[in-house]
């Protein structure tokens, strides 16, 4: 996307994610796509595509999204660090070995994440209740 539609269109596009609920995320993500989608399809499309898994974000207190959980920080933390170990190989022999050197940067990322957020245990009681059986392990 050029610069000079970027900050548009990030502005447009933050009242999706930002949106109280998924009915009303759904509908500011089709006012987006009716401004955007012939000049930026695949912006979009990746977001209605992936909609079964994103709208999974809206089922979770806004309180504590807002408060807690910054999904985007800890992503581009994450995708810096892949980029980062990535950047300096121009070509990977196979598939398998690129995954390799992710997973090994991916659990090097993952050592720096020990900071505790404030009201934690209630945002880790929503995501226990939402995601039965996923986070058990973990606790």
């Amino acid at each position: 996307m050029p610069y000079k539609d970027l900050k548009a269109f990030s502005n447009d596009f933050k009242e999706v994610y930002h949106a109280i609920n998924e009915e009303i995320a759904l509908e500011k993500l089709y006012e987006l796509k009716e401004k955007w989608g012939k000049e930026y399809p695949f912006a979009i499309r990746s977001w209605e595509n992936n909609w079964d898994v994103i709208k999974s974000i809206f089922q979770i207190s806004r309180r504590n999204t807002k408060n807690n959980l910054y999904y985007t920080n800890i992503i581009e933390g994450l995708h810096r660090q892949f980029r980062k170990v990535t950047k300096t190989k121009t070509i990977f022999p196979t598939d398998s070995s690129l995954e390799k050197i992710l997973y090994l940067a991916s659990m090097n990322v993952v050592k720096k994440w020990a900071q505790r957020y404030k009201n934690w245990d209630r945002v880790l009681s929503q995501l226990v209740i939402q995601y039965p059986g996923r986070l058990e392990e973990y606790i």
